[in-house]
Parts: C-alpha cells; structure tokens; sequence
C-alpha cells in the first residue's frame, strides 16, 4: 500500500488518522478531536491531520454511521456534523482528493478480510459486540453496500419480543424505533438489561461475566439467555450468507470464554458443518477503522 493514502477514522469524540501498508502495519498515528458544529471545521481538521503528514493520494474513512447509497447523504448520530451532507463527494470537492467512506462496523469486516482472522477466506461476515450489534460482510475481498448503505445490520428487526417476553425481561424499544431488536439484548448494555431482569440487580456487563468466569449462579443464568438471544439471530445469518468465519470486535469481543459460548451455540443451530470455530475475536482490533479504511481506500486505485 503506498503513502500515497490516508485513512481516517472518525468517531463522536475524536478523528484518527494514520498510514496503513498492505499487510495492516499502522504508523503515523494521530489524533484530533472532532468537530461537531461546523462542516467547514469539520473538512479543515481532515486537510490539517492529512498536509501534517505529507498529503495524500487518496483518502479512507471510516465512520459510525451511514451513507445511502443511491444519493451519497449520510447520517451518524455520534458524528451530527457530517448528517445531510453527501460525505464522499463533498470532502473530495473539498480537498481535490478521491475518497471512499464506510461504516465503522463494515470497515471492520473488511480488515478481518483482507489481514485479520479471515485473511484468505471467501466470505467473511464482520460482526460488533459492545456498545450496540453491527456487522459488515465481505465476499472476495471486497466490501458489500446494500440498497441504502445498509449491508450486516443484523442488530435490528423485530425479532426478539416473544422470546425475551417468554423469559420474563423487559422489552423495550430499540433507538432504531423497533421493539424488541436483538441490538437492545445482544449488546454490553443488553447483558446488563438481561442480568436486571433475571438476577434482579444492577452489575456492568463486565461485573457480570467475571462473575460467570466464578460460577455464580445468577450471572450464569443471565449469560446463558444472553448467548441463545445472539445464537438464534446468528444462525439465521450463517444460513442466509454462508460465512467462512465470523470475527468479532467491540467491547465483549475481549472474553474470548463467552465468544467460545456463542460460537458452539452457533454451530449447534446451522445447516452447515463447521468443525473449526466460526465465531472467533476478531484480530485487527484497536486499529480496525484506520486498516479498513484504507484497504477500502485502496479498492478503486489504480
């Protein structure tokens, strides 16, 4: 990969911006906070981070929200800055340089593919973990964008109502305006939610599987539902897509105990045989955004 590109990744508190060579290296890192009122500001911190460091060809960004991609209009609630704006084609305006833009979770998925735990591997669905459910889906290599921009959100459909009502834990209203997503049980908030219904207690998500890790019986039983509540959903996905391998980041991604629990649900549940580990941490971790961005970045050039 050359110098030549830049990659970006931005999120509601801070823009990140490094140089990644072909097999993921990350260097030149830097950070700036990022802007939140004005698009002006917004451009002048991407042009600020990129000439600090010697220009560039071309540039990658990744970020948490969206892009439709009939009209290039984006909307990202922790990045309210860049809402409304045809992100791709305005800061390449604005700079003179190509851009690609991918969502946060996708560019995951599509570092995994190209030098993470799917290296190699044909299909590779990307799924997140941790403060809310995402994923992003690669086939040969190459990033998939569905109508819209949306492609692996498989964190949201009315799905789980009954099953979770059935257990005796609140249903709620998902942020995406769904009731009963799996985004709003099979995220670290949604541990914490399940563990207060069953247990009867308030714990961090992280509280609660130490306590599992221990054996304590009321956090056993709130892990045990929280794993069926993602293996059911999952499953669906592996029999829809085919994957050769799901790689896992955010924040749960880390407790590679409970992954090993998703992944044997998982397999119990599919067509296919899957004798190796199909859920597994992802390996880009930390540096996802920055590599999948420039390796998406990198798609289109020369």
């Amino acid at each position: 990969m050359t110098r030549g590109t830049a990659a970006f990744d931005i999120g509601g508190s801070k823009i990140e911006f490094a140089r990644v060579s072909r097999e993921g290296a990350v260097t030149d890192r830097t950070t700036l906070p990022t802007p939140h009122t004005s698009w002006g500001d917004f451009v002048a911190t991407l042009r600020r981070l990129i000439e600090a460091d010697g220009g560039a060809a071309r540039i990658g960004i990744s970020i948490a929200g969206t892009a439709d991609s009939a009209t290039g209009i984006a909307l990202a609630a922790n990045v309210p800055v860049v809402t409304g704006h045809r992100i791709e084609s305005e800061i390449a305006e604005a700079l003179g340089i190509p851009v690609r833009v991918g969502n946060d979770a996708d560019c995951f998925a599509l570092a995994e593919a190209i030098v993470g735990a799917g290296k190699g591997l044909p299909i590779v669905f990307g799924a997140i973990l941790g403060t809310g459910v995402g994923g992003g889906l690669v086939i040969h290599g190459r990033m998939v964008r569905g109508a819209h921009g949306v492609t692996g959100e498989w964190g949201h459909g009315p799905l789980l109502a009954e099953a979770v009502a059935a257990r005796g834990i609140p249903v709620v209203r998902c942020g995406c305006g769904q009731t009963g997503c799996l985004d709003s049980y099979g995220s670290a908030r949604g541990l914490e939610r399940i563990h207060a219904a069953l247990a009867g207690e308030t714990r961090t998500s992280h509280a609660i599987t130490e306590a599992w890790h221990a054996g304590d019986d009321k956090a056993t039983k709130s892990v045990e539902a929280f794993v069926e509540l993602i293996a059911g959903p999952l499953s669906m996905i592996v029999n829809t897509i085919g994957p050769s391998i799901i790689p896992v980041g955010g924040g749960l991604s880390s407790d590679s105990v409970l992954l090993g629990a998703i992944d044997k649900a998982v397999r119990a549940r599919v067509l296919g045989r899957y004798t190796q580990p199909l859920v597994v941490p992802g390996q880009t971790r930390g540096a996802s955004g920055l590599i999948g961005a420039a390796m998406l970045a990198e798609e289109r050039a020369p």
